[in-house]
């Protein structure tokens, strides 16, 4: 979430971005500034959220609730999205969209409740496609359903509010605005732990056995790996000779930087069909970045099952657990991007890819869609709280200054460079992680 100040209504918002579940940046015209609070959506790895189900592209990670999750990342040469089935792209920008809303809800609501004026609340960016005004304040939809923000009239030369107003934000004391910029985090977690309980209640907390191997849902017709008599329901044991002894993420791995490393190589797997094992020799194809590619879709050998609650006691209980795991998941994945940076760099996903990865999900299994929404509700809870210049933490830390200050504000041109120079960066970062994204995607590899 963005605080932007700038003093003319924008007829349009800029790109909006998001960073692992942050806020979405909009960028005015220069030198005109007017609050805002947006969201963007730039996403490590979606800051490798956990993902439990046995869709496609998915990595296990071992939970201390008995429940082992998916790592959703792109794997070079294996898939890595695609928007097939108009039907799951829309349920999957249906979730974001309604994150988007819940979050930017938080922050209308919380100013509101306070008599703090507001004047936009906007769900997407750019043009405008459909706008009304209630009381005072601009409800638009644009073209583009990524983003949002709420508006504020502070610094608005076109605004009738006198500037000394002790009803604008900017006006109000420290802690009124600390609770209107922390609202659409709290927003976004209270919506994980509403959706999480009725998932509960709907189909049950998923719990999985782990087994040794990889499985291979997925074999994409005239591929490498359909070409050389590999099946889906295949489960792979052995790469090379090499027993895939240890279950989840790391078998998976094993079998992927295998493929990848040896383009028009035969790799030989063994197998195992029904109650029959056997070897397949497997001749990698060479992708355009020289990898190696065989068209197959892997996740670990598990056995998945639901438990339900007895009681609404119980199903509080399972949701508490299933929050705290998740939200443990994402925090473990966040750091590993930033100790990890040169690594992980690579899986910093954008708005593209979140939606390529929600519309496999959705197509997998409808249930999962309830995981794919609490953990974007969670990353982004989680990446807004951080102390950077474009997200909430970095409003609440230029407050929390001025706290410390004794109530004395910087001086207002070092808060905009240091909000313009994050919302720049963002913005840069995303347009790139955007087009990435795209060209990732099977049917763009397919024309290029």
């Amino acid at each position: 979430m963005v605080i932007y100040l700038s003093p003319s209504p924008p007829s349009h918002s800029s790109p909006i971005i998001k960073f692992s579940n942050s806020k979405r940046p909009i960028l005015e015209s220069p030198l005109k500034f007017k609050t805002h609070f947006s969201k963007s959506l730039l996403s490590p790895s979606f800051t490798s959220p956990t993902v439990k189900l046995t869709t496609k592209k998915q990595f296990l990670h071992q939970n201390r609730n008995r429940v082992v999750d998916f790592k959703t990342c792109a794997i070079g040469g294996f898939d890595y999205g695609s928007f097939e089935g108009p039907q799951s792209v829309l349920e999957a920008a249906a979730v974001l969209t309604a994150i988007i809303v819940v979050h930017e809800s938080g922050h209308f609501l919380a100013a509101s409740l306070q008599g703090i004026h507001v004047s936009k609340f906007a769900v997407g960016f750019g043009p405008i496609l459909a706008k009304f005004n209630a009381k005072n304040v601009e409800y638009s939809i644009r073209a583009f359903p990524l983003g949002g923000f709420v508006g504020f009239p502070d610094n608005d030369p076109d605004s009738d509010i006198p500037v000394d107003d002790v009803n604008l934000l900017k006006n109000r004391p420290i802690l009124d605005r600390i609770i209107v910029v922390s609202a659409g985090v709290v927003a976004n977690v209270v919506f994980a732990l509403v959706i999480i309980f009725v998932q509960i209640l709907a189909v049950g907390l998923p719990v999985q056995e782990i087994f040794p191997g990889v499985n291979v849902p997925e074999v994409r017709p005239f591929s490498a790996a359909s070409r050389d008599g590999l099946l889906s329901g295949d489960v792979i044991l052995e790469v090379n000779g090499n027993e895939l002894v240890k279950p989840g993420p790391n078998s998976v791995s094993e079998v992927v930087d295998v493929i990848k490393s040896s383009p028009k190589k035969y790799v030989l797997l063994k197998v195992k069909r029904g109650g029959e094992d056997f070897e397949i020799r497997v001749t990698p194809d060479e992708s355009f970045d020289g990898t190696g590619k065989i068209g197959v879709q892997l996740a670990p050998n598990i056995k998945l099952s639901e438990v339900r609650p007895k009681n609404v006691v119980e199903a509080v209980t399972f949701t508490a657990k299933e929050f705290w795991g998740l939200s443990s998941n994402v925090l473990d994945g966040l750091k590993q991007t930033f100790l990890n940076f040169s690594q992980t760099a690579s899986k910093v996903s954008g708005p593209v890819a979140i939606i390529a990865v929600g519309a496999e999900v959705a197509r997998s299994n409808i249930d999962g869609l309830y995981q794919f929404a609490a953990i974007l509700n969670i990353n982004l809870a989680i990446i807004n709280l951080l102390p950077l210049p474009a997200l909430d933490g970095g409003t609440l830390a230029l407050i929390l200054v001025e706290a410390a200050r004794g109530g004395r504000k910087l001086p207002i041109e070092v808060e905009q460079r240091i909000m313009s120079s994050g919302i720049m960066l963002v913005l840069i970062l995303g347009l790139y992680l955007i087009i990435r994204d795209t060209l990732n995607l099977d049917f763009i590899k397919e024309m290029l």
